[in-house]
């Protein structure tokens, strides 16, 4: 059994902290996402893929780079832009098409 002390540190930092403290194992984690999908009747999906719409999701809504690179805990926000190019070409083009509207004056407010 734990420690009280490394049951409290491994609460505060560890993502999943089981309820006797110490980290969780990344299958565990696994296993109860499956779990919580086929018990809601949804299909399969790799943990992996939450983080890469929520990752999307971020960026296509206004979430700067620099702050959703330390959320991810990415060492730089150099690495977070080259991961998600194709998310941040596509907000490229948008931002193109609304100065391209605003300079025909065809800008919606």
């Amino acid at each position: 059994m734990p420690s009280k002390s490394s049951t409290a540190w491994s609460r505060k930092t560890s993502m999943y902290p089981p309820p006797y403290g110490g980290p969780m194992s990344p299958d565990s984690v696994l296993h109860m996402l499956q779990r919580v999908l086929k018990r809601a009747g949804l299909e399969r999906i790799r943990f992996h893929d939450l983080r890469l719409t929520f990752s999307v999701l971020a960026l296509q809504n206004g979430v700067d780079v620099k702050t959703l690179s330390a959320m991810l805990g990415h060492y730089s926000a150099g690495f977070t832009l080259d991961t998600y190019a194709h998310v941040t070409t596509s907000m490229q083009k948008q931002a193109a098409n609304a100065v391209g509207s605003f300079r025909s004056g065809t800008l919606q407010p």
